[in-house]
């Protein structure tokens, strides 16, 4: 409960947006267990030579953008890559090849003698079984990942075996489809960073309230990575941000009920335009943006106009849902 809107938003994030502190710093002391077990399948020689230089975190979590509750953590495993090739038609449909026969990926193969994606995971799959404090391994619904489930913790860990494509500063993933395909979050990273720091800070947490907002059910819910990414271009449209995260909310909510018709790009520069939505989609985010943009601009108002602190909490309560503190 709460006396005031900045008490509310206050405990609001704390108790019910942001990750708990404790439990974030477990995790990364467990993401660093679990790569540090990899590495060394990898030098026992059941695994496949690795590349810990091309190693990387990546995803929300490593971003700082994830919400309440943490179920899952990303990382990337860099494959050693000497003596193979690549070819590609499209940034998602590259093939593998090998040069000669001193490779360590001769046997997984396809039939047309492309290095599989899916053999490579399914390895992955058989070695990380044996590690102990592990439930499970399979695959990641999107295949591009390989999914391992905890036996001590609530979350799971999704690794992604690639490639550093140098010449290109891209990495170089599996595709879902047996083939592989271009990423690159480092440009993600950077640029999150560099918008943040650049808004002194107030960025992260309007990304991991908006993402709360998205995710109450009212409406169909926008891909995170979609989400943040039109975050991120509102952000860097302008010069000053608000120092009030209700302010910053109810700007980024006019924002995407005027853009959520348009083209969005991938920040990463690779994927063109990744807003997928159908026209039913955009068209229930667009009332409920607009409606919600209506209430926080009503809410704002009985705040610092009315000096209505009861009227302002129960209007954000009517955004968020009975998590947002009562007034007291």
């Amino acid at each position: 409960m709460a006396t005031t809107v900045n008490t509310a938003f206050s405990e609001f994030m704390k108790n019910y947006v942001n990750l708990d502190s404790t439990k974030t710093e477990t995790a990364r002391k467990s993401r660093e267990n679990l790569k540090t077990n990899i590495h060394d399948l990898g030098k026992s020689g059941t695994l496949f030579d690795l590349a810990s230089q091309n190693d990387l975190y990546f995803g929300s979590f490593s971003r700082k953008t994830k919400i309440r509750e943490l179920d899952d953590i990303d990382m990337m495993i860099g494959l050693s890559g000497y003596n193979t090739l690549y070819s590609s038609s499209t940034w998602d449909n590259i093939k593998m090849s090998i040069k000669d026969n001193d490779c360590q990926f001769n046997d997984y193969c396809d039939s047309n003698g492309y290095i599989s994606s899916t053999k490579i995971k399914n390895k992955f799959i058989s070695e990380l079984k044996k590690l102990r404090d592990y439930y499970k391994a399979g695959l990641h619904s999107r295949g591009e990942a390989v999914t391992l489930e905890l036996l001590s913790y609530d979350w799971t860990f999704d690794i992604v075996p690639c490639f550093k494509c140098s010449e290109q500063d891209k990495y170089i993933i599996p595709n879902g489809k047996g083939h592989w395909k271009f990423t690159n979050p480092r440009i993600e990273q950077e640029r999150v960073t560099r918008i943040n720091q650049k808004h002194g800070g107030k960025v992260l947490d309007t990304i991991r309230l908006v993402k709360y907002w998205n995710r109450r059910g009212k409406m169909p819910t926008i891909v995170s990575y979609v989400l943040e990414t039109m975050i991120l271009d509102y952000f860097d449209s302008i010069a000053k941000t608000p120092d009030w995260i209700e302010q910053r909310f109810r700007d980024v909510l006019c924002y995407i009920k005027n853009n959520i018709w348009n083209a969005i790009y991938d920040s990463k520069g690779i994927e063109g335009d990744i807003n997928t939505l159908s026209y039913n989609e955009k068209y229930s985010i667009q009332v409920r943006a607009t409606n919600d943009y209506n209430k926080a601009c009503n809410a704002i108002n009985a705040e610092v106009s009315e000096n209505n602190q009861q009227k302002a909490i129960n209007i954000w309560r009517d955004i968020f849902g009975s998590d947002f503190p009562r007034y007291e």
